[in-house]
């Protein structure tokens, strides 16, 4: 995995993973962590918080009409879930027509996830 790699994919964000991004950052006051483009195994995740264990992958037309990137997606997202994960996956065209929307449903759904690493222990779980 390459930090070059993973800095260059968060200079060339498409517009729903910009238009995200730029609600998910402002979260950080209410304690949730999302990072972009944040390497894993062989490859990039589009959004993660870790202290949730959730992953947001935003998914153009291509990943439902090619076979082969749909497979890579499922087969990704069973390794993701069984290191206990939940993985969203959100078509790009509702970011761009429900912004406030889709980030209120992925609020609703970290909210519910148990903390995870040292954000955990200083809340004495």
């Amino acid at each position: 995995m390459s930090v070059s790699r993973a800095r260059s994919l968060r200079k060339t964000m498409t517009e729903p993973e910009i238009m995200l991004w730029s609600r998910l950052k402002l979260l950080r006051g209410e304690g949730l962590r999302f990072r972009r483009q944040a390497p894993f195994r062989d490859d990039y995740l589009d959004f993660v918080c870790f202290n949730r264990r959730v992953v947001v992958e935003l998914d153009g037309s291509h990943h439902r009409e090619d076979e082969r990137q749909a497979e890579h997606d499922l087969a990704r997202d069973k390794i993701l879930e069984r290191q206990g994960f939940l993985v969203l996956r959100i078509p790009n065209a509702r970011v761009r027509a429900d912004l406030s929307g889709t980030v209120a449903e992925i609020m609703g759904l970290v909210e519910q996830r148990p903390l995870f690493g040292p954000e955990r222990r200083q809340a004495g779980a």
